[in-house]
């Protein structure tokens, strides 16, 4: 499992300056929800030889409804989920009382965390550094992200907190009879899709009999199932209730949940609103699917009692947004009745199947002969 560090402070201390750096890139992925004053993005950083999830949670402002906003609450969640947390302050502003109040919470997190002075190019660094011991939260370390100064030192440390790296079977040994492993599938999306529904819904065909692992406050769930003679392990993000308790709620979105269930995952079941079509948010765990390299089927849910008409300028509408999945299969279903949700399984395991074929040198070849 990937580790995950979360860049957390009040705005404007550079928390995404050092987001780029690490990613490499300059066009991070985002997660637009309402509430936030700014986007959240999130990506892969390879740190040490270690490929991390990297997680910039907006700011906390530490004004009278700072702590009390949205984007206060989903930083906070965030700094609860990680690994690892680095806490950014700006050498050139000093102690703000939001950072006081984030030193309190991240002490009763009691996890691996690290003060960044941040924007320390041009200063006496000694000097300025020294000022931020007052906080008393450890040695901080001292960088210009903008310009890279200090920020390998830096991620040196925070590599050696990661938790150790698991063994993992190599299940790509084409010896293997793979019938016999479980399809490990995960339901994604933005809040209030579904998940809760679905996955609910899911677990009650065919009677199957349901077994939760325990894990810990910051993991998925992963529920063993069996349909038609096939293992699945359906990796819960949403929550799951027991059966008869299920009621449509307003969900907790956690993006680390998400995205450690999608590079967790073999296929990824999308499940997009048709009533409220395609938003940037959905875009963007699409493009973070498809650079997990994981197989993906896509669920259109809450197609019931849609009018005809509206129905086809969904269709049409999703037809074009998403030409670039255009090898997914899609399934237009209804969640809480149950309608085409027994096609998932199939389109699962098919998509599964399809993403482990091996191809040898000759086929691949004659096929490339072809195309040109």
């Amino acid at each position: 499992m990937r580790p995950v560090i979360a860049l957390v402070g009040r705005p404007n201390v550079g928390k995404s300056t050092l987001f780029n750096r690490l990613t490499r890139t300059r066009d991070a992925l985002v997660a637009d929800e309402p509430g936030l004053t700014r986007d959240r993005q999130y990506g892969h950083a390879d740190i040490n030889d270690r490929e991390c999830i990297l997680i910039d949670t907006g700011g906390i402002s530490g004004d009278e409804q700072g702590i009390d906003t949205l984007m206060a609450g989903q930083s906070l969640l965030a700094m609860e989920e990680a690994d690892v947390v680095l806490f950014l302050v700006d050498a050139r502003s000093g102690i703000a009382p939001s950072d006081e109040m984030i030193v309190k919470h991240l002490r009763n997190l009691a996890k691996p965390s690290f003060l960044v002075v941040n924007k320390i190019d041009g200063l006496d660094a000694d000097n300025v550094i020294s000022d931020f011991y007052s906080l008393g939260f450890g040695e901080p370390y001292g960088i210009a992200a903008v310009h890279g100064r200090g920020v390998r030192v830096l991620m040196e440390k925070v590599a050696a907190e990661f938790p150790e790296q698991q063994l993992i079977e190599q299940e790509e040994n084409e010896d293997e009879d793979d019938s016999d492993k479980p399809i490990k599938m995960a339901v994604v999306g933005r809040p209030n899709v579904g998940k809760s529904t679905l996955v609910n819904r899911m677990l009650g065909e065919e009677r199957v009999i349901v077994y939760d692992m325990p894990g810990t406050t910051r993991d998925s769930i992963y529920i063993e199932m069996e349909r038609r003679e096939r293992k699945y392990t359906l990796i819960d993000t949403a929550g799951v209730r027991r059966r008869g308790k299920v009621k449509e709620t307003v969900e907790k979105f956690s993006v680390i949940k998400t995205l450690k269930a999608i590079d967790d995952a073999h296929v990824v079941i999308m499940l997009l609103d048709a009533r409220e079509g395609i938003v940037e948010q959905d875009m963007s765990l699409l493009s973070y699917i498809l650079s997990s390299g994981r197989s993906l089927v896509l669920a259109i849910n809450k197609w019931d009692g849609m009018e005809a008409e509206q129905r086809h300028a969904v269709k049409d509408k999703l037809s074009r947004r998403l030409m670039f999945v255009d090898f997914a299969e899609w399934f237009y279903i209804s969640a809480l009745h149950g309608t085409g949700v027994g096609d998932l399984f199939s389109a699962v395991e098919s998509a599964y199947r399809s993403a482990r074929v091996k191809m040898n040198t000759t086929k691949l070849t004659q096929w490339l002969a072809e195309a040109q």
